[in-house]
């Protein structure tokens, strides 16, 4: 019982003495002190500095502009609703039959409510497989999310000899 007595003692009085090892250096929670709050200027671009500028693993370099030219003429534009956004899907006629990398690429347009796109594909400078305009018949489609269609009312494409659009 006298041991017992004793040890709680010795137990009560060290740990009366901790409130002045609290604040010591010996302590270490002590060691790097509190944490503190500085104001930082904000970051005068808007680039979001986790995407990063190049994607390529060894820098590839960017790519030399896309050599087509205009489809001769849209026949058919589709806007299907898919989950998350729209696909856009147009069809239309080369001028030979021996074009290829058909493609929809955007056009900058005044207006805010209306995407318009470019209907390209690479085709030879001298038509030398004119075909009937069922061989010379070319389709192309382009996603687009729901934040990209946000705003839109119309949806145009440029061929050489037409456009077509699709309204809301």
């Amino acid at each position: 019982m006298r041991k017992l007595v004793l040890a709680s003692l010795v137990v009560a009085t060290s740990l009366a003495g901790c409130a002045s090892v609290r604040d010591s250096r010996a302590n270490p929670f002590n060691w790097f002190g509190q944490s503190q709050s500085v104001a930082v200027a904000p970051a005068e671009s808007d680039v979001n500095t986790l995407i990063p500028e190049r994607r390529a693993f060894f820098g590839k370099r960017d790519a030399p502009p896309y050599p087509g030219g205009l489809v001769e003429q849209v026949t058919e534009m589709h806007v299907r609703q898919l989950a998350g956004g729209a696909l856009v899907e147009v069809t239309g006629v080369l001028t030979s039959i021996e074009g290829y990398d058909v493609r929809l690429l955007p056009l900058e347009d005044a207006d805010p409510a209306t995407l318009s796109y470019e209907f390209r594909a690479i085709q030879p400078r001298y038509g030398a497989g004119v075909g009937p305009a069922r061989a010379r018949t070319v389709t192309a489609a382009i996603r687009l999310t729901d934040q990209e269609l946000a705003g839109v009312r119309t949806i145009r494409v440029v061929a050489q000899g037409n456009i077509r659009t699709a309204a809301r």
